[in-house]
């Protein structure tokens, strides 16, 4: 695929990567991939010689769609402070968009939360924004992310429906472990490479 190309299919995801979150990351990238498009995330390299931050400053100049989830806002119970890493991330994303040049200025984002208006106490600048509610539900999460890539394309082709994409990831969930285990690796401990090899086969062989 031509390096055009890439810039526009890839979706960086910026979401949290902690245990509780994993169904609702699953899901997201499940339905990226379902809908043809090419999830990014900093999970996708681990080179400790390379800056974290230059690493996601550069995957999201590769990427022309955005998805930020915004939800972890919480306080940590051993810090006693709560996480940017996300709403910074947006930010980064956000200027991206504002002050770059040519195919820059065409980025697209979908910020998601878990319920509503919450972030209107945390993260007030961007209250006149569309903000999307997953509400703890990955297939709720799945057709949030159908629905928005679909219309990022713009028509231009027929993206499966949000109730049969989670219809789809249930199934995939349910055969994950056999799949898993069929090729000497643990359902519970896959990593993001696994995980997106795993979507993919499982995509390809059950279109």
């Amino acid at each position: 695929m031509a390096q055009r190309d890439l810039y526009a299919r890839s979706v960086f995801i910026n979401c949290p990567f902690s245990p509780d979150y994993e169904p609702i990351f699953r899901a997201i990238l499940f339905a990226v991939y379902a809908c043809t498009f090419r999830p990014r995330c900093a999970r996708e390299i681990s080179d400790s010689s390379e800056n974290r931050l230059a690493k996601i400053e550069g995957i999201i100049r590769q990427s022309k769609f955005g998805i930020h989830d915004i939800s972890f806002m919480s306080i940590d119970p051993t810090t006693k402070l709560p996480r940017f890493n996300m709403s910074f991330e947006l930010g980064l994303f956000l200027a991206a968009k504002s002050f770059g040049a040519g195919r820059q200025k065409r980025k697209v984002a979908l910020i998601l939360d878990d319920s509503g208006y919450r972030y209107r106490a945390a993260l007030s600048d961007i209250s006149g924004q569309d903000i999307a509610y997953r509400e703890s539900d990955p297939i709720k999460a799945i057709r949030e992310v159908r629905d928005w890539l679909d219309t990022c394309q713009g028509g231009a082709y027929s993206l499966p429906g949000g109730e049969h994409l989670g219809g789809q990831y249930e199934k995939f969930c349910e055969q994950l472990p056999a799949a898993s285990e069929a090729i000497k690796l643990n359902a519970g401990q896959l990593t993001y490479a696994d995980t997106c090899r795993s979507v993919e086969a499982w995509l390809k062989d059950n279109a």
